[in-house]
């Protein structure tokens, strides 16, 4: 049913037959003899439908000029044209204008009001059905949003710089589909948080979640880990033990450094992922699971099946997503987001602790270190500097006597000064004079290593090798 009808025509008698016609279907009928008038109550009022007559009188704009004025306005209003004598030429028009549908004036103009009506009616639920799902969609991808922040935010996946960003959307697209993923990335750059993540985000999120680093199991435990083990398959298997596998059935099963599985090992590996059954150590029972597996290696997984230690058919098998993490050295812009969410965090877990926040000196001596044990090094050194701090503001001072003695950036005293030697041999001779360069460059650019590099026209990684080579950290 069509809730608000306008209808504009000059003839008293046509406002009454469609007032008595709609209003007998249940409408609210707002009749008008001028279009202007029209016009100007829909700016303040809303309509469903307008019906206009074609000719409203001498010296008055036409029916199909008034229907352009309002869906100018309202490109959404679905408008009837009604003529007592129209012409196909008029019908053309009327259409271009926007109107639905023209009608002409005769003794059966109330069945084809119906009819026409009906037609709006149809086009009308057409375009509630399509904001609908536009509506159903918009909150489908703002819960998603908020799903993928509030995953972020449990696990602690914190950054915001390109390469996180292309993480996150990884995660997020992949976790509804139920095959495994493969995580890589150096050591410290939160590949167990990824695989949290991911299960958090799909179906099986309220499934168990089970996690295993094989690496910190002896092989000749590890089948009785993932798989578990009857009554007296081994000496002290005094009882029988569900594996791995078995208790993460339903849910995702999180191999930890998977690279360190023999070869043989890794065909029993894969077996299970392509079949999804095992057997129990010294069992006969085959076991049916419906099990996820997420695996994560720091190893070069590529370099690794070159080198024949690694299966080719269970890396295919594990990569149906790779998600490669960055070093953070490869993310420095997240730096200061990430000292300031272990500040936080450390604040929650540990009392007594003086310091609120992070001066931009310290974040500067935070952003000249490489971190090779990345995200979880720099959790350490920043809770080490809070540690250790004094005030309530985190100085370069306290983040320098956290880091190591290498990183530690030197106290800006004199100007560096160069000294030749010419009794030195060439080679020696040029070397200290690359590192006056690179001091130099260092004091003015108040110690920031990236663009200390830039000021000498040489990458950070070149940088960096002369910064380790002169020792250019230590007082």
């Amino acid at each position: 049913m069509i809730g608000t009808i306008v209808c504009v025509d000059d003839q008293a008698e046509v406002r009454r037959l469609l007032a008595d016609v709609f209003r007998a279907r249940g409408s609210n009928v707002v009749g008008f003899d001028d279009g202007e008038d029209a016009i100007r109550w829909l700016g303040t009022n809303d309509a469903d439908l307008a019906i206009l007559d074609l000719d409203l009188g001498p010296n008055r704009r036409t029916g199909i000029e008034i229907c352009r004025a309002i869906r100018g306005r309202l490109p959404e209003l679905p408008i009837i044209i009604l003529t007592g004598h129209g012409t196909i030429d008029d019908a053309v028009a009327a259409v271009k204008a926007g109107a639905v549908d023209f009608i002409t004036k005769d003794p059966y103009l109330e069945d084809k009001l119906e009819i026409s009506v009906e037609k709006v009616e149809r086009i009308l639920q057409h375009a509630l059905d399509k904001k609908r799902l536009e509506d159903e969609n918009r909150e489908l991808r703002a819960t998603n949003e908020r799903l993928r922040k509030a995953a972020g935010r449990r696990w602690q996946i914190v950054g915001d710089s390109a390469a996180m960003r292309t993480v996150m959307t990884k995660i997020e697209k992949v976790a509804p589909v139920p095959r495994p993923v493969l995580v890589l990335g150096p050591r410290g750059t939160g590949k167990e948080l990824v695989a949290r993540a991911i299960h958090t985000l799909s179906p099986r999120a309220s499934e168990p979640y089970v996690t295993i680093n094989c690496a910190a199991v002896a092989e000749s435990l590890l089948e009785s880990e993932l798989f578990g083990h009857e009554e007296g398959a081994f000496t002290g298997a005094t009882k029988q033990k569900e594996g791995k596998f078995e208790l993460a059935d339903g849910g995702t099963l999180f191999l930890d450094e998977i690279g360190n599985m023999s070869l043989e090992f890794q065909a029993k590996v894969l077996r299970v992922l392509e079949y999804q059954r095992f057997e129990r150590v010294a069992g006969s029972e085959s076991i049916q699971v419906n099990v996820r597996v997420i695996a994560a290696t720091n190893a070069d997984l590529k370099q690794a099946i070159a080198d024949g230690k690694f299966r080719p058919d269970l890396y295919d098998r594990l990569a149906f997503e790779v998600i490669q993490l960055p070093a953070l050295k490869q993310r420095l812009e997240d730096v200061p987001v990430l000292a300031a969410h272990f500040l936080t965090r450390f604040r929650q877990e540990v009392a007594g602790i003086t310091v609120k926040e992070i001066s931009a000196d310290a974040l500067d001596h935070f952003a000249q270190y490489d971190y090779p044990g990345n995200v979880r090094e720099l959790k350490n050194i920043v809770e080490r500097a809070v540690y250790m701090a004094q005030g309530e503001v985190l100085t370069g001072a306290d983040v320098d006597g956290a880091l190591p003695p290498e990183a530690q950036t030197p106290a800006p005293a004199a100007a560096f000064a160069f000294r030749d030697d010419p009794r030195l041999p060439l080679d020696e001779r040029v070397e200290a004079y690359e590192a006056f360069l690179c001091r130099d460059a260092l004091e003015k650019t108040r110690f920031k290593q990236k663009e200390a590099a830039q000021l000498l026209g040489i990458t950070y990684d070149q940088f960096r090798q002369r910064y380790r080579k002169y020792g250019l950290g230590k007082d």
